[in-house]
């Protein structure tokens, strides 16, 4: 399940991730916050948090987030990932380079760093 956080600037999408996230989050949830979001902004940011009960994706979730990711390549000005999960902590050490934009990695234990570095200036 994906969870929308509130409080962060109309510029920052910020999410929850508990148990297992499907492709029905990422098409109910997700993707029309993106895409509200890119109506009023050029580029937006993304603080993307794994909750203590995170059981991964199902398989139309991964692919929903593939695509995402290519469909709006230039749209994105800073990814936060906030996980302790290990595949993800090595997903992003090993890929994290990828991104086409700022991207940075924090432990569960470092969420108000996540969220001071989401919303800073650039």
């Amino acid at each position: 399940m994906i969870e929308i956080l509130k409080n962060f600037p109309d510029n920052v999408i910020a999410l929850s991730c508990e148990g297992q996230v499907t492709k029905e989050d990422y098409d109910g949830i997700l993707v029309p916050a993106i895409l509200k979001a890119l109506s009023r902004h050029d580029k937006i940011r993304l603080l993307y948090k794994t909750s203590a009960n995170f059981t991964g994706y199902a398989p139309g979730a991964i692919w929903e987030d593939l695509k995402i990711g290519v469909e709006h390549p230039t749209s994105w000005e800073r990814v936060a990932v906030v996980t302790d999960v290990d595949w993800i902590v090595q997903m992003m050490r090993l890929l994290g380079f990828l991104m086409p934009c700022p991207a940075k990695l924090f432990p569960s234990s470092e969420v108000a760093q996540a969220h001071a570095w989401i919303i800073a200036a650039s």
